[in-house]
């Protein structure tokens, strides 16, 4: 039996150009779904575990202040873009904004602003169990780094001062006092 007969079919079952287009077809389908479904199938499959992080919103006006605890954040979805993500704030503190000021004398020393605090923003959201870089939205979380803090009303960007993947247990420097 010839592989390509007189007819130009392949083992006299197919024409060999209809087989090229057909195999075209399947790939171009698979590379299609795998764009948009390739990320959906994966996280579906990863094992989740919780990261939390705290934000720090240093020497924030009080007119910010105010909004904050009018908005009462604590339980807001977090947005990215204008889309929802799998994060929620979880709890907002205030703690005295220090500054170091320079005395009559001299000296430097550290003292507590009378008009301005920084605001605490405790977040959680889930990762995948193994992720090298953990990820809110599209956003880095690393401490150290700049995150921009966004629910459906409220929109501000802070420092990353503290990470913790898995059971939420801070240090005592960043325990809410």
């Amino acid at each position: 039996m010839k592989i390509i007969n007189e007819k130009g079919k392949l083992f006299g079952l197919i024409n060999v150009v209809d087989l090229i287009v057909l195999l075209l077809v399947i790939a171009v389908i698979g590379v299609l779904a795998t764009k948009l479904l390739g990320n959906r199938v994966t996280e579906a499959v990863v094992q989740k575990v919780d990261c939390y992080a705290q934000v720090r919103i240093i020497g924030a006006h009080p007119t910010l202040v105010e909004e904050v605890q009018r908005q009462n954040l604590v339980g807001q979805r977090m947005v990215a873009g204008s889309v929802y993500i799998d994060g929620t704030i979880e709890d907002v503190w205030l703690e005295d904004y220090k500054v170091q000021v320079q005395t009559d004398d001299g000296r430097i020393v550290t003292a507590t602003d009378p008009d301005k605090k920084d605001i605490i923003f405790a977040i959680k959201f889930p990762i995948a169990k193994d992720t090298p870089n953990p990820k809110l939205g599209s956003q880095e979380v690393r401490a150290g780094r700049t995150l921009i803090v966004k629910t459906q009303t409220f929109e501000t960007s802070g420092t990353i001062r503290y990470v913790q993947i898995g059971e939420y247990d801070p240090p005592e420097a960043f325990q809410k006092p």
